[in-house]
């Protein structure tokens, strides 16, 4: 199975800024498109203060910081530059979505009339095709689930055609806990799709796309779980996808691009329980040639070899 998108994490809390400007942008896109890239998702539009784009929105609810540059409007020239579609991630006040404060937290209203504004500005777009929802959770959640409804109706209303996707987590020995430490144990399987079962008949009708973090369970019980994923997505008319992430959860250092042998395995796994399609967290970090980590370059050649891809590392640099 080959990646065909991935994310964009330029307003991230949690792996390095890499500091682009438009020229690396640019650079970076030229990559993805000759490794086959055709989509591209904005991980969150915005998170606690900070703005990928001059929100008026964010300004006055949050007190959010003017952005130097809008990086919407500069990924949606990038995405029709190099003929791909484009994402917009929703926005993440930063509340932790398991905690029982984030009930009464306002995020629908306030991620309602971010998607609003988005849409204000850049709705008619040629590359604008499709919203990720940005809460990552891990199983059964009502509360979130009622947050993705409100989103999806907003969404659906103003932009019809747009798909709708998110990225959730599994429950896996390599997932944290609210505390930040490793799970350390693999829910069951079929605990796993008790869950899913429940999560799927709340979001039936609003959500297009399931692409599950790939990362959270063993490489030996990941084919288990894809395939849980695809029948449950199957039984409720839902494209399921991977999010095969790039980076290694193994390691003592959070995080680093991940040994090819593993992504290797991972996307062989994904393609034998019949996913429909791949994407990564993420390129710009983790498979670039331009990245910060020099051994995503390897990671970007070795795929390449595999998928008989004539691009190399050496020629985006």
């Amino acid at each position: 199975m080959r990646i065909t998108g991935t994310f964009l994490d330029e307003i991230s809390h949690d792996i390095p800024h890499q500091n682009w400007g438009r020229e690396e942008w640019d650079a970076d896109f030229r990559a993805m498109k000759a490794f086959g890239i055709n989509t591209v998702i904005l991980i969150r539009c915005g998170w606690k203060r900070w703005m990928t784009f001059p929100s008026d929105v964010l300004k006055k609810e949050k007190e959010g910081f003017e952005p130097p540059i809008d990086l919407i409007d500069m990924y949606l020239d990038l995405a029709e530059k190099y003929d791909m579609n484009f994402f917009c991630g929703s926005y993440d006040s930063g509340i932790p979505w398991w905690r029982p404060e984030y009930e009464a937290a306002p995020d629908a209203e306030i991620m309602c009339k971010v998607c609003n504004e988005i849409i204000d500005r850049y709705g008619d777009r040629k590359a604008f095709k499709g919203w990720y929802l940005s809460q990552e959770i891990g199983g059964s959640n009502a509360k979130v689930a009622g947050i993705y409804r409100a989103m999806a109706e907003t969404i659906k209303t103003r932009m019809p055609g747009a798909k709708i996707m998110i990225s959730p987590g599994m429950q896996g020995a390599k997932a944290y806990n609210e505390k930040m430490e490793k799970l350390g144990v693999t829910i069951a399987p079929e605990l796993h799709e008790a869950h899913w079962r429940e999560q799927m008949a709340r979001i039936k009708g609003v959500v297009d796309i399931v692409a599950f973090q790939d990362g959270h369970v063993e490489i030996e019980l990941l084919p288990t779980f894809l395939k849980i994923n695809k029948k449950l997505c199957d039984e409720n008319g839902i494209e399921c996808w991977t999010n095969s992430e790039s980076f290694d959860r193994d390691m003592p250092i959070d995080f680093l691009p991940i040994k090819w042998e593993k992504l290797r395995l991972k996307l062989k796994a994904a393609e034998e329980a019949g996913l429909s399609n791949a994407i990564t967290f993420e390129f710009s970090h983790f498979i670039s040639p331009n990245s910060m980590y020099k051994s995503a370059g390897g990671l970007y050649d070795r795929y390449c070899e595999e998928m008989g891809i004539p691009a190399r590392a050496k020629d985006f640099r």
